[in-house]
C-alpha cells in the first residue's frame, strides 16, 4: 500500500533535532495542564440541595449511596434507553466507545473516588448490556430529573460530585469534546476537588496528599491504609532520581 499522505522523511539526526523542538512545546502543554487542573481545584461547590432516586442491581439507591463510601464521585451519564440508536442492544456508539476507554476501578477508587454511569434504561438491560460488552463500571438507572438539572438530558456529560458526610456538593462538569479524554485514571483524577493527591500537585491548604507514586499498586493488591511496599519505595524514589538527573 502506498502513502497517499504528503511525507517528509529525514536522517535520524535531524528526526531527532525536530523531536527535540516538539519535546519542548509538550512539556509547556504538560505544565499548563496541571496549572489548570490545579485551577479546576479551586473551584466554587453548589451544595445538593435536591434528593435523587436511582436504581442499581441492589435496588433503590440516593446519589449519596452512588459513592459507595468515598468522598468523591465522578458520574457519567451513557445513552442507553428507547429512542437511543441501536436500542435495546446496544448503547449509543459514542458512549459505548467512551466505555470502552475506562481504565481499571481499583485505581480511582484507591484514590477515595467512584465512578459511575447512569442511563434511563432499566436495570435488567444495564446488565445484559455489561455483560455482553464486558464492562465493570457501576451503572444505575435514572429515576428522575437528574439528568435535566444537571445539563445530560439532552447530551452527555460529566459531574463530579464530593460529600462531607451526607451532605453532597457539585464541583465540575464537563461534556463535548471535553468528555473524549476521559477514561484515563489521570484525567479522572485531574477532574476532581482532591486531585491526583500527590505531594507534587498544587492544590488547596488542607488537601490530603501522599508522596509521589507510592500509593501506586497492581490493581487486585489495593489494601486499604496499607504502607507503601517498601521495595516500589525504593524503585520509585530512583526512577524520580533518574528523571530529575536527566533534566537538570
Amino acid at each position: 500500500m502506498t502513502l497517499a499522505m504528503k511525507t517528509h522523511v529525514v536522517s535520524a539526526q535531524e528526526w531527532e533535532a525536530a523531536r527535540q523542538q516538539m519535546l519542548v512545546k509538550e512539556k509547556a502543554n504538560t505544565r499548563a495542564r496541571d496549572a489548570l487542573a490545579a485551577e479546576r481545584r479551586r473551584m466554587p461547590w453548589v451544595a445538593v440541595e435536591k434528593s435523587y432516586t436511582f436504581e442499581g442491581p441492589g435496588g433503590k439507591a440516593s446519589l449519596v449511596d452512588l459513592f459507595d463510601g468515598r468522598r468523591q464521585l465522578i458520574v457519567y451519564r451513557a445513552f442507553f434507553e428507547p429512542g437511543v440508536h441501536g436500542w435495546p442492544e446496544q448503547a449509543c456508539r459514542g458512549c459505548s466507545m467512551g466505555a470502552d476507554q475506562v481504565a481499571h476501578l481499583a485505581h480511582l477508587n484507591a484514590r477515595d473516588t467512584t465512578l459511575a454511569f447512569v442511563s434511563r434504561a432499566p436495570q435488567a438491560d444495564i446488565a445484559r448490556l455489561k455483560k455482553r460488552m464486558e464492562w465493570k463500571m457501576p451503572w444505575y438507572t435514572i429515576t428522575d430529573s437528574f439528568d435535566k438539572d444537571f445539563g445530560v438530558d439532552e447530551w452527555h456529560g460529566t459531574n463530579v460530585f464530593v460529600r462531607d458526610g451526607n451532605k453532597v456538593f457539585r464541583t465540575y462538569f464537563i461534556n463535548n469534546r471535553g468528555d473524549e479524554q476521559m477514561g484515563s485514571t489521570w484525567n479522572y483524577l485531574d477532574i476532581t476537588p482532591f486531585g491526583r493527591q500527590e505531594v507534587w500537585e498544587d492544590s488547596p491548604e488542607g488537601t490530603l496528599q501522599t508522596p509521589t507514586y507510592k500509593w501506586w499498586n497492581w490493581h487486585d493488591s489495593y489494601v486499604p491504609d496499607a504502607a507503601p511496599d517498601k521495595k516500589w519505595v525504593e524503585v520509585s524514589d530512583a526512577g524520580e532520581a533518574a528523571m530529575r538527573k536527566q533534566h537538570s
